[in-house]
């Protein structure tokens, strides 16, 4: 498709659409939607972590606190993006130097390593509780968010052609990283369903349980809806092939990629019931109240009796184990 600005607008930035078919109002209305999603959803974890110190001492939280400011951050960028004519490929048109698109590198990068830290927390205890400090993880954090600024900031420098030459290797780095994530997650996998098996009821054990499984449901989902983006991007800068778009907005393929924000928020707050009590309590809580006592006696409720049945299946599983 030709890249052109399709809403005729005289001053400023134009919209995404011009308005004359359903489709484009269907199309403005989702991008509106899928921002303020994004930010309500991921913004309230983020709080939710940080305003419970038993969470954000844990280093699994602070990984999901991470990806969570990211997510809120492609949110806000979506109020740009998906509702304005802006093209971020070469030439770029009312572009933002690829800043606001960066961000799914950093929830990918952080993914990476938070499938690195799940796998020697539950595999070598002994080794991950004496190197893998806080400090240690916050840094790791800190280092992702370096590391994608200063390649958005070396591609804002240099020349275009060098830039485009930097793209093309960070698009095939790129892959190098999804096919870790792709083995890291297979191992998880196989980790979680043999591995925690053999050790007697716990709630250590279910813990690790639990992180296993929301690691590897958000790394799945994440690669899910990155991966036609991914390989379209391979197409066009790597095979000269693939398919162009509009503008952002219009590009099925990147909306896709920022869907993940709402995916991944949605996966925490549904397989951790500590995040979702931290939520109600410093959030939706103080906004509701009386939300906030109805929800609260209902959960408690279904937690304990989620919890007793759980006791009860791991011990019918450790006694079956003992007698084979």
């Amino acid at each position: 498709m030709e890249l052109q600005n399709i809403s005729g607008s005289a001053g400023g930035v134009p919209l995404a659409v011009d308005f004359d078919s359903p489709l484009d109002y269907l199309v403005f209305i989702f991008q509106l939607l899928l921002g303020t999603t994004a930010v309500l959803l991921s913004g309230t974890v983020a709080i939710g972590i940080l305003a419970t110190k038993t969470l954000r001492i844990q280093n699994r939280f602070i990984f999901m606190l991470n990806t969570s400011i990211c997510d809120t951050l492609v949110g806000f960028s979506v109020y740009y993006l998906g509702l304005f004519d802006v093209y971020e490929g070469y030439p770029p048109r009312n572009g933002t130097y690829n800043v606001l698109p960066s961000f799914l590198g950093v929830n990918i990068l952080t993914f990476l390593f938070a499938q690195f830290d799940r796998y020697f927390a539950v595999c070598h205890p002994f080794i991950y509780g004496r190197f893998v400090t806080t400090h240690f993880v916050v840094g790791v954090n800190v280092y992702v968010w370096v590391y994608n600024f200063a390649h958005i900031l070396a591609r804002n420098l240099i020349p275009a052609s060098k830039a485009a030459d930097l793209f093309v290797f960070s698009v095939l780095f790129l892959q190098g990283v999804i096919l870790a994530k792709v083995a890291m997650t297979i191992k998880l996998y196989v980790v979680a369903k043999y591995q925690l098996e053999r050790e007697p009821p716990s709630a250590e054990r279910d813990g690790k349980a639990e992180s296993l499984r929301i690691i590897i449901f958000v790394v799945v989902s994440f690669l899910a809806l990155w991966a036609p983006s991914f390989v379209n991007i391979v197409l066009r800068f790597v095979f000269g092939m693939g398919l162009r778009f509009a503008n952002e907005a219009l590009n099925p393929f990147a909306t896709l990629a920022r869907l993940s924000a709402v995916c991944t928020s949605a996966v925490y707050v549904w397989g951790s019931p500590a995040l979702r009590g931290a939520m109600r309590r410093t959030v939706w809580g103080r906004v509701c109240p009386r939300c906030k006592r109805r929800v609260g006696s209902s959960q408690e409720k279904g937690e304990a009796l989620g919890m007793a049945t759980r006791r009860w299946v791991n011990l019918q599983r450790f006694k079956l184990t003992n007698k084979a």
